[in-house]
């Protein structure tokens, strides 16, 4: 974020101090620009605000920013996860190289990789590379930064480029979020670089998110359900998607 951005910011987030949202032409307005301008400075870095149904909130608002605690989010939908997680398998060739996200999703997918596959992963998440580290025969790619506790996640400037250089063949993302109007979304800000340079740099791009999380609209925005051309989710998401992409798996 260069330094006209970061003082745009800064004055949203000291308006928006005492709570409440505010709406992003009222934002452009008040910043002297564009609307595409205040949405590229969010998409730009971890700014302290979110982008939600058109209203500019901040992110340490208790009233649109649940927790999240990776720890119980383990124990969560474990059953559905190990069901997506099996359809997801599915799509895994030998010797692919793959992108698996961070979150508790995709731990069942991990656990159930053949270390006689000639497979490599690449991750910025710990708890996946934890358990990629305790199957010798799958190579490892752990994408560095500042560590964040509360995700077991790294995050830098350095993993969009590097994720740039890699043949990514299948990217496997989570979300907290999946609407099909508000797009794609997590919880926290510095997931945002690594999941949009997984998506832009996979040859197939395949989401992976649970019912629960459908119509749900968390604070970080990443990417529109067309970003994707697999959807696997439950039964109950009924998602719509535009010019019939992507295609919908439900298990």
């Amino acid at each position: 974020m260069n330094e006209r951005s970061a003082r745009r910011m800064a004055q949203l987030v000291n308006m928006l101090a005492q709570g409440g949202a505010l709406r992003l032409p009222e934002a452009a307005r008040l910043c002297g620009v564009s609307e595409m301008t205040i949405r590229r400075d969010l998409a730009a870095t971890g700014s302290g605000l979110a982008l939600i149904g058109g209203r500019l909130i901040r992110t340490d608002n208790p009233h649109f920013t649940p927790l999240y605690d990776l720890p119980t989010q383990q124990d969560r939908q474990t059953r559905a996860k190990q069901q997506l997680c099996k359809a997801a398998a599915d799509y895994i060739e030998d010797g692919d190289t793959l992108f698996i996200d961070c979150g508790t999703t995709l731990m069942p997918l991990v656990s159930g990789l053949s270390q006689e596959r000639s497979l490599t992963v690449v991750t910025y998440a710990l708890n996946v590379a934890n358990a990629i580290s305790q199957l010798p025969g799958v190579r490892l790619i752990l994408l560095g930064g500042m560590y964040h506790h509360s995700s077991q996640t790294f995050a830098g400037n350095d993993i969009a480029p590097g994720l740039a250089r890699l043949g990514i063949n299948k990217a496997f993302i989570s979300a907290a979020g999946m609407h099909a109007d508000k797009g794609i979304s997590c919880f926290h800000f510095h997931e945002v670089a690594p999941k949009q340079a997984a998506i832009a740099c996979a040859t197939q791009r395949l989401l992976v998110a649970d019912d629960t999380k459908a119509g749900v609209v968390r604070p970080a925005y990443f990417a529109t359900l067309d970003d994707f051309d697999v959807v696997i989710t439950g039964p109950d998401a009924n998602i719509e998607t535009s010019a019939g992409r992507p295609y919908i798996v439900t298990v």
